[in-house]
């Protein structure tokens, strides 16, 4: 089929270009012939236009004819095989234009008919389940052919053991478009005890469009549908441990009945028989009890000293006791007695304060525990210093309540000071829940106030 001249004058006839089907994935071709009906050499530059310009070309895009001459260029066709090139009737169009009289261009047109192929790329999540009576998958679907298509699922299993159901049973994809159906897997009996059942199947997806293509005799290309392999383990409703574990009860218990439980009836029954045996009553004339004779028989003289009668007089010291001029525990030079202060610190948000507390003259604080209290729950920085020696800096934020204990006690010296400097960030939320105007800080500081030794 020869198409009709280009002329290079105006009122030039219009081009025809044969009409050709080609397959995504492959290649046609189809021809051009240009005349030039002027009477000057003219060059033409052909270009193909449309919606086939990304995928056609032109052999060769430049020609020269002399008057009254015409050449025959090749338009080529390459469609790649994706669902973006849609499957049906595409314009293609190739613009003629004159070099010397370039309002004189024309675009020649004709049909391309793309043909329909079927793809779909599925996938199915997980790929093994574990589970006593079901299992719940995914099937993902893309339909990746350049025409509709209706997506069905077929389950194959060996046996009959399995029950399948998809929700949605189908899906309607357009080129391109991705999906997902519910795969719910049954089986009607449980596995009491032993080994986990591994039963695997296979799902198959069904195009519904390529096949009644098929049916009908009319070609739909190649369908790609690689069918999904997964597996369903059945656990057992009782594990191998568990009976394990039942065998280790039932011997404890057989050999408590058989060993252990005839003992301890033997020897509560001994016990019994102990109790409720009397006894002889002891040796002594007359029934008495020894030590207890007549008249004769005294025990300490009144006024004599038995056992555990202290000796000693008023001044004197007996065991275990102190007279009026000795010397009690902790009270010998540079002992002391336990002591504690509370310093309570309350400051606004945004402020820092300072609480302390000074060692009398003459005596030294030697601190083993303090306790700090955050009942409201503010937030901000407090510093605990004894003297010069700053102990701890706490992020009020971190705690409510906080304490601290040393063995070997921290001795502060007479006029030192105690101190507890805090900065408030913002006032906490106590137990009434309305949070307060201020933050509010306690430390207790405890330990032994002793004298300084002379």
């Amino acid at each position: 089929m020869t198409p009709s001249a280009a002329s290079s004058g105006p009122g030039a006839p219009g081009l025809d270009i044969p009409a050709v089907t080609v397959a995504p994935g492959g290649t046609a071709a189809t021809s051009l012939t240009v005349r030039n009906d002027s009477d000057i050499v003219e060059a033409y530059t052909l270009e193909v236009v449309g919606d086939c310009a990304p995928w056609a070309v032109v052999e060769p895009e430049r020609v020269s004819l002399y008057p009254g001459t015409s050449e025959t260029v090749t338009i080529r066709l390459a469609p790649p095989r994706s669902w973006e090139v849609r499957a049906g009737d595409v314009p293609l169009g190739v613009r003629v234009l004159p070099a010397e009289h370039p309002e004189s261009v024309t675009v020649p047109e004709t049909t391309v008919h793309v043909e329909e192929f079927h793809e779909l790329r599925t996938e199915i999540l997980p790929r093994r389940r574990r589970g006593w009576l079901r299992g719940r998958y995914r099937v993902a679907v893309r339909n990746e052919g350049n025409t509709a298509t209706q997506v069905a699922f077929r389950p194959e299993q060996a046996g009959e053991e399995l029950r399948f159901g998809f929700t949605p049973g189908t899906l309607d994809l357009a080129p391109g478009e991705s999906a997902e159906t519910r795969l719910r897997v049954r089986i009607g009996k449980p596995v009491w005890f032993g080994k986990p059942a591994v039963w695997p199947f296979t799902v198959h997806p069904t195009d519904r469009a390529a096949e009644e293509g098929a049916e009908a005799g009319t070609p739909a290309g190649a369908l790609v549908r690689p069918p999904l392999e997964a597996e369903f383990v059945q656990i057992p409703i009782f594990p191998k441990w568990l009976l394990a574990l039942l065998a280790a009860l039932l011997a404890l218990l057989l050999a408590w009945f058989a060993l252990v439980r005839p003992a301890v009836r033997s020897a509560a029954r001994q016990a019994a028989d102990e109790v409720v045996q009397p006894r002889p009553t002891p040796g002594g004339k007359n029934g008495q009890s020894p030590g207890t004779g007549g008249d004769s028989g005294t025990g300490k003289e009144q006024g004599g000293t038995g056992p555990g009668v202290p000796t000693g007089g008023p001044g004197g010291t007996g065991p275990g006791g102190t007279g009026p001029g000795g010397t009690g525990p902790g009270t010998s030079a540079g002992g002391g007695g336990q002591s504690s202060t509370t310093i309570d610190v309350q400051t606004s948000g945004g402020q820092t304060k300072t609480g302390s507390y000074t060692v009398p003259v003459g005596r030294t604080f030697r601190v083993t525990d303090i306790v700090v209290a955050n009942f409201q729950g503010d937030e901000g920085v407090m510093t605990i210093t004894f003297g010069d020696r700053k102990i701890t800096t706490i992020a009020l934020e971190t705690f409510r309540n906080q304490d601290y204990h040393w063995v070997t006690p921290i001795e502060i010296p007479a006029n030192a000071t105690v101190t507890a400097n805090v900065t408030c960030a913002k006032p906490g939320t106590p137990a009434t829940g309305q949070q307060a105007r201020q933050c509010h800080e306690v430390l207790n500081v405890s330990g032994v106030l002793a004298g300084n030794a002379r």
